[in-house]
C-alpha cells in the first residue's frame, strides 16, 4: 500500500510510515487479574475562576480536552541495535520515539506494537518530566497494540477513559495528543473524515473499522490517543497517508473498541488468545479456497480436512516427488457464510473462542461436504504459522 506511513521516524515498512520520530480517577483498565469497569465521565467543564474568560466556546473545549488528557500521554523512547557486520560490535545503537497513554494507576501504558518492536530498551517520560524504564507486558502484533509498564507512584499516573468508537459520525470533532518529532504532548485538532476504513499493516493483516481523521499526525504520534470533545479516547493513532513523510491531512487510528477487547487479554495473558483453525495457507481459486497447508496435529488436520498430496514416482533408481493439489479440499463457507479470501475465513473464525466448533463446507472429489472443526488456542505470539 504505497503511500501509507505508520508514524515511526521516516522509515517505511511495507508501505506504512510508522509515526515514531529519530486525567481521570476512573482507569480504563485494571491490573492483571482484576475486573474491568469503565466509569462514565461527564464532558470537560469550561474554564472558570481565573481562567481566560475571553475564550470562545470552541477554544474552551480545546483547552478543557487538553487539560483533562495531556497528563495521561507519555513520550516513549526506544533503543535498538542495528548490526552492520559479522561481529556484534559492528553496528550502532538506533533511537526511536513514539507516544502512548496511561490506562491505569498500576502504571500500564498502551502504545503501538511497532513503536517498541525489536527495542532492547524502552524509556517512558511522564508529563512531569520524570523518566522510567519500562517493562514489556504483552502485545498483539496483528492489531499493532502493545502494553508496557512503568513503576511510578500512582499519584503521578492519570489514566484515560475509553470511549465508544461505534457511536462516531463523520464530521465529529476529534483531538490528537502525541509527541510529533519529539515535541512532547502536542495537541492537534480535526474531524472524523471517514469510518470503517480497512488498513493493511506491515504483517499483512488488515485491521477493519479504522477511523480516518484530518487531525495532523506526524512522526512521533504513533501510539498517542485520539479523543472526542468529551476527552474520551476513541482511538489510537497508528498511521498517515503521505508521499512526503509529513502529515497530508489523512491519518488513521485504531478504534477504542478494538483496544478495549485486546488490552484486558494482554494484561492477563500477555497475548491475545485467538481461536486457531489449523489451516496455515490457502490458494484462492474461482471455486473456493484451496487448502495449501495444514498445521501438523492442528484442528483442521484432526477434523480430516485435506491439503495437497505428495505423490512419489519411481524412475529407475530415482524416487521423484510431486505435489498433487487436486487432492486438496476447497473451502467455500464457514457456518453457512461464504468465504472467498483467507482474510474473510480468519474473520469468521476469530468471532469464536478456542474450544468452539465451526462447520466448514468444502468441495472434495467434486462433492460438497460439511466438516465440523473444534478450534484450538492460537499461536502464543499471535502470529500464524
Amino acid at each position: 500500500m504505497r503511500g501509507f506511513l505508520a508514524c515511526f521516524g521516516s522509515a517505511v515498512l511495507g508501505g506504512l510510515l510508522v509515526c515514531v520520530s529519530g486525567g481521570g480517577p476512573a482507569p480504563a483498565f485494571l491490573p492483571r487479574g482484576e475486573s474491568q469497569e469503565v466509569a462514565p465521565r461527564s464532558a470537560p467543564s469550561r474554564p472558570t475562576d481565573g481562567d481566560d474568560v475571553s475564550l470562545t466556546p470552541d477554544e474552551a473545549v480545546n483547552v478543557a480536552v487538553y487539560q483533562r488528557v495531556n497528563r495521561a500521554v507519555v513520550n516513549i523512547t526506544t533503543r535498538s541495535y542495528r548490526a552492520e557486520g559479522f561481529f556484534l560490535f559492528d553496528g550502532d545503537s538506533v533511537e526511536g520515539n513514539g507516544s502512548g497513554f496511561v490506562v491505569d494507576k498500576s502504571g500500564h501504558i498502551v502504545t503501538n506494537f511497532h513503536v517498541i518492536e525489536d527495542a532492547r530498551a524502552v524509556s517512558v517520560t511522564l508529563y512531569n518530566g520524570e523518566t522510567y524504564t519500562a517493562t514489556f507486558v504483552g502485545a498483539d502484533p496483528i492489531n499493532d497494540v502493545a502494553v508496557i509498564k512503568v513503576d511510578a507512584d500512582a499519584k503521578v499516573l492519570w489514566p484515560v477513559d475509553l470511549g465508544d468508537a461505534t457511536k462516531l459520525k463523520v464530521g465529529r470533532r476529534v483531538f490528537a495528543i502525541g509527541n510529533p518529532f519529539g515535541l512532547e504532548r502536542t495537541l492537534t485538532t480535526g474531524v472524523v473524515s471517514s469510518l470503517n476504513r480497512s488498513l493493511q499493516l506491515v504483517r499483512g493483516r488488515t485491521i477493519k473499522s479504522i477511523i480516518q481523521t484530518d487531525a495532523a499526525i506526524n512522526p512521533g504520534n504513533s501510539g498517542g490517543p485520539l479523543m472526542d470533545s468529551r476527552g474520551d479516547v476513541i482511538g489510537m493513532n497508528v498511521a498517515i497517508f503521505s508521499k512526503s513523510g509529513q502529515s497530508s491531512g489523512v491519518g488513521f487510528a485504531i478504534p477504542a473498541n478494538l483496544i478495549g477487547r485486546v488490552v484486558p487479554q494482554l494484561l492477563k495473558h500477555g497475548r491475545v488468545i485467538r481461536p486457531d483453525l489449523g489451516i496455515t495457507r490457502v490458494y484462492q481459486t474461482g471455486k473456493g479456497l484451496m487448502i495449501a497447508g495444514l498445521k501438523r496435529g492442528g484442528s483442521a488436520e484432526r477434523a480430516g480436512l485435506r491439503g495437497p498430496r505428495i505423490v512419489r514416482l519411481q524412475r529407475g533408481p530415482l524416487v521423484l516427488q510431486r505435489m498433487d493439489r487436486t487432492a486438496a479440499d476447497l473451502v467455500v463457507s464457514v457456518d453457512g457464510q461464504p468465504v472467498r479470501t483467507f482474510e474473510t475465513l480468519l474473520e469468521h473464525v476469530e468471532k469464536h473462542k478456542p474450544g468452539d466448533r465451526v462447520v466448514l463446507e468444502v468441495i472434495r472429489d467434486g462433492r460438497r461436504i460439511k466438516v465440523p472443526v473444534r478450534l484450538d488456542d492460537g499461536e502464543p505470539d499471535g502470529r500464524r504459522s
